[in-house]
């Protein structure tokens, strides 16, 4: 038999880096949250939109990734924009480390999601696109727009 797939559900993505990069490669990564940010995490009170990957000593930390202070938490509440660790294999972060320092990549979270009972980011490799290049993508989009349209009306 095939084990089990895991159940996953999406807390927070962050459509706009879609729309702002080209993105080349994906990775999953664990993060380090304590446990009034898991508990924020899990009812969606996540923005991911200003986030960015940044390695200190050999780490990877997710920097500017807000998550809202836990409705029912004491003083010990987290802070919302803390650095958080993200937990990757070493193999990863060295290719990851070096790709941002060579070629000019950036690592932006995509989505932060449940899978079965553990919080993960999924983080990418990515390139900023020029203004040009977000027209291109929008021509095309219309383009094919169209083209869907002209066919439907055709098919009676």
């Amino acid at each position: 038999m095939s084990p089990e797939k895991p159940h996953i559900r999406q807390l927070a993505s962050n459509r706009r880096a879609r729309h702002e990069y080209h993105i080349h490669e994906r990775f999953e990564a664990g993060l380090v949250l304590t446990g009034t940010e898991v508990k924020a995490a899990r009812v969606g009170r996540v923005q991911l939109k200003a986030g960015f990957v940044e390695f200190r000593d050999g780490e990877a930390y997710l920097v500017g990734v807000h998550i809202s202070p836990y409705s029912h938490g004491n003083r010990q509440n987290h802070e919302p924009e803390r650095p958080r660790k993200l937990l990757l294999h070493r193999r990863e972060l060295a290719r990851l480390f070096g790709r941002t320092q060579a070629k000019g990549f950036t690592i932006v979270p995509l989505a932060l999601y449940l899978k079965d009972h553990l919080i993960k980011v999924e983080i990418a490799l990515v390139l900023g696109k020029k203004l040009h290049d977000k027209r291109q993508v929008a021509r095309e989009r219309e383009l094919d727009r169209e083209a869907r349209a002209a066919i439907k009306g055709t098919g009676h």
